[in-house]
């Protein structure tokens, strides 16, 4: 089964990290993706430019509405993810607690829906068309 890692991180806190220990941080972090990757684990990883780069999209009463940033009440901000390959959510929890950035943010693991079986649900088995974002 697939589950989306998503690493959560404060700004502010990575901001007074010093150097090597940021260092240091992504050389475990990408030493500990190598590994998944090596054993047929990881199928994506990628990081995220900062959050004042974002911008939030919201279509109300026909209108689309299109803000700076992202739309959030929380210190620590979406930094990356990682796409991983794992038997049961235990196994991913397992793999996602081996992250560095465990110890100074968050790191949240979501199973993913197979979505073939949604547009089944919604299209009928005969349907071939493919809805944009599905």
């Amino acid at each position: 089964m697939k589950y989306l890692v998503m690493i959560y991180v404060d700004p502010a806190e990575l901001s007074r990290m010093p150097e090597e220990e940021f260092k240091r941080r992504m050389a475990g972090c990408l030493a500990h993706a190598d590994e998944l990757r090596g054993a047929g684990k990881l199928l994506d990883a990628q990081m995220l430019q900062g959050a004042q780069t974002a911008r939030s999209v919201r279509v109300r009463n026909g209108r689309p509405m299109v803000t700076d940033g992202p739309y959030t009440e929380t210190k620590e901000l979406l930094a990356g993810f990682n796409l991983i390959e794992a038997e049961d959510i235990d196994e991913a929890v397992r793999m996602a607690s081996e992250f560095p950035w465990t110890e100074i943010g968050c790191v949240e693991v979501r199973p993913i829906l197979a979505i073939g079986a949604v547009r089944e649900q919604v299209h009928g088995a005969s349907a071939s068309g493919v809805r944009p974002g599905l």
